[in-house]
């Protein structure tokens, strides 16, 4: 284990101030627990009105303990904990539990105290665990210095799964949804409002534990996220699963979350795309988070997402290859050797194709199971097994179907998965180890969830050399001009309309005889960003007399706005098959992002667009977009050619390359629209805004 949070995750000491001595008290679960669970350490009450607590010397003070200890759990409240937490910085503690609420989820007082927390972090080395928390709880060693009553109503066991959570009741759910599926579960720790220790760090620390082989968190904001970057690296590395929930995705649930642990929330497509770049797979609920445990402890790393599904119901065969369009897998198409070997096994009136119906064949046979798996397992394109059994029961070996199953698990190391909602039927395959689930739904949602996870970790990190150094054009203001924006991103690399700015309407004139019109001439300010709301764009003018009247009438209007006057563009009208936008902005928590989408005048209420963290590959580029309603498009619809998303990609790649290059002086980009034509065809930028970050 990392050495990291050492003095919280193992520590050799532990004192309880306001230890009870009841069990079912805040102030007595600790003690309670550490003494039931193995715990070898050291111990030390302290409550000034007791002389012992459970059975234990209890001390009247911390100052009174015959050593300093390594971690102490502070369970009184308010004055008294904030009084504790100093007392222990002072002594030269390792680490400190705060149990107490009523802080940064409150009010600005209590956001106060927990600043105050995180500068005697920063200066003594001290790391604090909350406020508002459960606590943290370690069954490798007993080490639990929290107070969930889940440990009482669902006994522990240790095991390979670690539960990081910064609500303690979800971390307490996600335990007891663990062990009701069997499963043990080695740390359960509850960060609460995060005024030091993040979720992030405590799976830095847990994920260095090697006999965790599944992490699973819950989280209402992403505190320190290139911590949580790393683990997530490292994590690659040991092939440890990381799956998360990430509370707060429409706005009343940032607003709640904003109430219940004062977090900030986090933008959620980048939380999606921050989570994508990184190999972690997000689920919705904590139910979620349990219900695929199992599977990533079996092993399960399919390497496609071509499913095999067998059933003794061709309605349950129909439903399945329903559930597994809407999750996303594919039905495996067998080789005509494979169908034959099938048929062997199977009446004349069966379904040797997938999905494969063995029919009610099954009361009469039971080992048509075992007959029909080994015959599809040497089919190049199965990757995966679905076994649906809606009915069975007397008459039906279903031992032996269990058994079958489980050893074609084991020979052929593919994962396979079945949905009995019989508890005579379920109870059987789980006794041989068989991954058992419900219904078609959770079990297929299971199998794609791997599949898409495990591809996930196995892709490449993305990587772009270094770009070249971007220098922004000195002024006060806020913006670029629109001549300045296109001029920058050309110089990336970054095709942009033949254009010119002009001083004069003579040089408006020149510029239109030049180009050969059609043109559109805009007016160029640095003090008006967003041009169209001022009626200061003309599109589509055909002759050099128009042009002049655009000219002057921009010039009159930027006049009256009392703004300045960088003068006034004269840009080509770009021909291509349809509009995108490309934008980009300075996270404050993930740094550059990229988004890319549908564009024109109405992105903004259509809002179809992707979000990419950098670095990204063109591929990447394509997968989301692929993922928007505009997809159909690509391709071409009603006589259209394929658009040349290839060129799209560049542009995106060439954007983030820029955000990259500027190393914080550029606050967001917006090119807006890009012209995109046919395959081969290109991209071209015929409008940008670039905004600088502040000072």
């Amino acid at each position: 284990m990392s050495d990291l949070l050492e003095s919280a995750l193992n520590p050799r000491s532990v004192a309880i101030i306001g230890a009870s001595e009841q069990p079912n008290k805040i102030g007595g679960r600790p003690i309670y627990y550490m003494e039931r669970h193995g715990y070898q350490g050291r111990i030390y009450p302290i409550n000034p009105s007791r002389t012992q607590v459970q059975g234990l010397k209890c001390y009247p003070s911390l100052a009174a303990l015959p050593e300093v200890p390594e971690l102490v759990i502070v369970v009184v409240a308010g004055q008294n904990a904030v009084a504790a937490v100093q007392e222990c910085a002072d002594l030269g503690v390792g680490a400190v539990v705060v149990m107490a609420s009523g802080f940064g989820e409150v009010d600005e007082a209590g956001r106060a105290v927990q600043r105050h927390w995180a500068e005697l972090a920063r200066k003594t080395g001290m790391r604090v665990y909350g406020p508002n928390t459960h606590g943290l709880a370690n069954f490798g060693n007993g080490a639990i210095a929290g107070f969930s009553t889940m440990f009482i109503e669902v006994p522990p066991m240790d095991g390979p799964v670690a539960v990081l959570s910064q609500s303690g009741g979800m971390s307490a759910m996600v335990y007891g949804l663990l062990r009701g599926r069997g499963l043990g579960v080695r740390q359960v720790h509850a960060t609460g409002n995060e005024a030091d220790v993040t979720v992030a760090e405590m799976a830095w620390a847990v994920a260095h534990d090697p006999d965790v082989k599944l992490l699973l968190l819950y989280m209402e904001n992403i505190a320190k996220p290139h911590v949580l970057a790393r683990t997530a690296a490292y994590a690659r590395t040991r092939d440890l699963p990381i799956i998360a929930v990430k509370a707060g995705r429409s706005t009343r649930g940032q607003q709640a979350a904003s109430s219940h642990t004062g977090a900030l929330a986090n933008e959620d497509r980048v939380v999606d795309a921050f989570f994508r770049h990184h190999g972690i797979f997000r689920v919705r609920d904590p139910h979620a988070l349990a219900l695929a445990a199992e599977a990533y402890l079996k092993g399960w790393r399919p390497q496609g997402r071509n499913l095999v599904v067998i059933s003794n119901s061709g309605a349950s065969c129909v439903m399945a290859a329903d559930v597994a369009e809407e999750v996303g897998l594919e039905l495996a198409r067998l080789a005509p050797a494979t169908e034959q070997a099938v048929a062997k096994s199977l009446p004349g009136f069966a379904t040797t194709s997938n999905p494969i119906d063995i029919t009610a064949a099954l009361l009469s046979n039971s080992g048509l199971f075992g007959e029909v798996l080994p015959a599809v397992a040497t089919d190049p394109t199965a990757d995966m097994f679905f076994i649906n059994i809606p009915v069975a029961g007397a008459g039906y070996d279903v031992d032996r179907f269990a058994r079958d199953a489980a050893q074609f698990e084991r020979q052929t190391g593919k994962p396979v998965a079945v949905s009995a909602w019989q508890e005579s039927v379920a109870a059987a395959f789980r006794a041989q180890g068989v991954a058992t689930f419900a219904n078609e739904t959770e079990a297929l949602t299971v199998l794609s969830q791997v599949a898409v996870h495990t591809a996930m970790m196995c892709k490449p990190y993305a990587t772009w050399p270094p770009g070249e150094a971007v220098v922004l054009p000195a002024s006060t203001q806020p913006f670029l001009n629109e001549a300045q924006s296109l001029a920058l991103v050309a110089q990336h690399g970054i095709p942009v309309v033949f254009h010119q700015l002009c001083q004069t309407e003579a040089q408006a004139r020149q510029a239109f005889a030049r180009m050969g019109g059609p043109v559109v001439v805009k007016a160029c300010s640095a003090e008006v960003p967003h041009k169209s709301e001022h009626g200061l764009v003309a599109l589509n003018l055909h002759s050099a007399d128009q042009v002049a009247v655009a000219f002057n009438e921009q010039c009159n209007k930027l006049g009256a706005m009392g703004v300045s006057k960088d003068g006034v563009l004269v840009a080509a009208m770009h021909k291509g098959l349809h509009e995108f936008m490309v934008g980009a902005r300075l996270d404050p928590d993930f740094g550059p992002v990229v988004v890319v989408g549908a564009g024109g005048k109405y992105v903004e209420a259509l809002k179809d667009y992707a979000v990419l963290l950098t670095p990204f590959t063109a591929e990447d580029v394509k997968v989301a977009l692929r993922g928007l309603r505009i997809a159909p498009l690509l391709e071409g619809v009603r006589g259209e050619p394929a658009l040349d998303v290839d060129a799209l990609a560049n542009v995106a790649i060439s954007v983030g390359r820029l955000m990259v290059g500027a190393e914080g002086q550029i606050a967001s980009i917006d090119l807006n629209p890009v012209m995109v034509g046919a395959t081969g065809v290109g991209a071209m930028v015929l409008d940008g805004l670039i905004e600088r970050a502040p000072a």
